[in-house]
């Protein structure tokens, strides 16, 4: 996320992401800045080598360990060494990052100087001088503890952070004002890491809390202390430690769950399915709609390839479409889906959906996964299948109507134009239909109609468009038919006609059909003419006695 790669940027410690070898794949520019060292694809470094060479060994088994997953996090005290050779103490923190099947990926290590404590553990080890310039540049606070007599010491910094004035005399019972300032939600935990402190658990690091300061503000403290004396039992007699004010940190840490949180509630609330992959297409996660649209739960899909959870298939031939997840990974750029794709969901719904995927780009230009987006179009897409059949089609019949049959007549004119090829137009007039309309009436005539238009569909060719010209005319375009053969499946329609018996209120009417015949071949001049050549013959059919068949520009009809 931007955010978080800006969080990076900005943050006041050193960040260093290595792979399993130590190699370093990322650092920010507080690493930079604590240790001299830049990240350099041609010469790269290996975080781990940075270790000084007095407590290397330790370091690298505790890392080692995180590698090869047998641990999680590990923080320890190191001097690391500085790009011109000088050693530097650090707070080192690693912890381990597993990928989306569980396994070791990353060692992300956070490094915070504690060069300046160092140096006044040092100073305080050899003289009662408690605190130095250096901790005051810091700005973390010193504090000294006597156990035996319960006196405590407290550094200018230290006061300063909680507005109380250098001069102010804190009294005896400075454990109980100190208590009585904690956020009443820290108090417990607080306290029973105070006794792990003075005992010298080797297991504690730090207490984080928050703690009143005199504007009636809370502030963030991070404290760290070590006992530094001890009776002839191991009993602590004297702890120091140093306070920071972590506000700042806590503040980013806090933005961070709430842009985290929002974006949970984002996605949940969206509509759109979402996926999100990582560098190999697998799934990293889902939301509740993609959940829906897929029939796979998050936790099923995390893992799988996106291919396989997000099955998609073309529209028109039904075959097997890329994944755009996929290609947006390939090419390292966003990819939106131009075809008309469905997905086929697991339990084997199929939804029409418009689809597109964007890479997700780290700050160096390393492609890390992808998330793809989608949304469910199908009532529209049926909408617009449904009104484009409506512009082509007759409402009565469901024959193909004018507009669709001009539109395959110019194709075919063109088509005889380019080649040799011959087709054939029949022009089709009812005979005898008006009376049946005019004595049963309108509802008769239009289901007359329809027991006519799957009469012709049947008489021709299975490629053959039969089509309703309006009222009871008809056309039917034969490709690839020259005209003895166009004549005969005429014929065959007027027969078919011919024996239709059609049955309304207990009544059987019969009907039959004149059938005009125009050849459309290289030298056809327009649709107009093919069309007027067929009407003229089909006029020719019913001037010699109808139910017969009669070719353009022939005289003789053919019954």
């Amino acid at each position: 996320m931007p955010v978080l790669s800006r969080l990076a940027e900005v943050a006041p410690v050193g960040m260093l992401v290595t792979g399993l070898d130590g190699a370093a794949r990322y650092l920010n520019p507080a690493f930079t800045r604590l240790l001299g060292y830049q990240l350099d694809t041609e010469q790269p470094f290996f975080g781990f080598d940075l270790l000084h060479e007095s407590d290397a060994n330790a370091g690298r088994q505790h890392i080692a360990r995180l590698a090869r997953g047998e641990a999680e996090l590990y923080r320890g005290e190191h001097r690391m060494r500085h790009a011109d050779g000088q050693p530097v103490w650090v707070m080192l923190a690693a912890a381990l990052a597993r990928d989306a099947e569980g396994q070791p990926d990353c060692i992300m290590l956070q490094v915070t100087s504690i060069e300046l404590q160092k140096r006044a553990e040092e100073a305080l080890a050899h003289s009662e001088n408690r605190w130095n310039f250096a901790l005051e540049g810091a700005r973390q606070g010193v504090w000294d503890h006597d156990i035996r007599t319960d006196a405590m010491f407290y550094s200018r910094m230290w006061r300063r952070m909680r507005g109380i004035p250098d001069d102010e005399v804190i009294g005896k019972d400075h454990q109980e004002q100190w208590a009585s300032r904690l956020h009443p939600d820290d108090v417990g935990r607080v306290m029973n890491d105070i006794h792990k402190q003075d005992s010298g658990d080797d297991n504690f690091d730090a207490l984080e809390y928050r703690e009143r300061t005199r504007d009636g503000n809370y502030i963030w403290i991070m404290s760290r202390g070590r006992p530094v004396e001890w009776d002839e039992n191991g009993n602590a007699l004297r702890t120091i430690g140093t306070d920071t004010d972590i506000t700042y940190l806590k503040t980013i840490e806090q933005e961070l769950a709430a842009e985290k949180e929002r974006l949970r509630v984002t996605l949940e609330a969206v509509a759109d399915g979402m996926i999100g992959t990582d560098s190999q297409g697998r799934v990293t996660f889902m939301n509740p709609a993609a959940e829906r649209f897929t029939g796979f739960s998050q936790s099923e899909a995390i893992g799988k390839f996106a291919e396989n959870v997000f099955p998609l298939r073309l529209a028109h031939s039904h075959e097997a479409a890329h994944c755009p997840a996929i290609t947006c990974l390939t090419h390292g750029s966003p990819f939106e889906v131009s075809d008309e794709v469905i997905l086929v969901s697991r339990d084997g719904q199929a939804r029409d959906i418009r689809c597109s995927a964007s890479p997700v780009v780290m700050p160096d230009g390393k492609v890390t996964g992808a998330v793809l987006v989608f949304q469910d179009i199908s009532q529209s897409r049926a909408l617009q299948r449904e009104l484009a059949h409506s512009a082509n089609h007759d409402p009565l019949t469901g024959l193909p109507n004018r507009v669709a049959f001009d539109r395959a007549l110019n194709l075919a004119l063109a088509s005889a134009e380019g080649s040799n090829r011959r087709h054939c137009l029949l022009y089709i007039d009812l005979d005898r239909f008006k009376p049946v309309n005019d004595t049963a009436g309108h509802a008769a005539g239009d289901a007359l109609l329809k027991q006519v238009a799957e009469t012709i569909r049947g008489a021709c060719r299975g490629h053959d468009l039969a089509a309703r010209l309006g009222g009871d005319e008809f056309a039917v375009l034969l490709e690839d038919c020259p005209m003895p053969n166009g004549k005969l499946v005429g014929q065959k329609i007027v027969r078919a006609i011919g024996s239709l018996i059609f049955s309304w209120n207990g009544r059987n009417y019969r009907i039959g059909a004149s059938v005009g015949v125009a050849a459309i071949t290289p030298d056809a001049k327009s649709p107009a003419d093919c069309l007027s050549e067929a009407d003229a013959a089909c006029y020719a059919a019913k001037a010699q006695g109808r139910a017969c068949v009669v070719a353009y520009p022939d005289i003789a009809g053919d019954a």
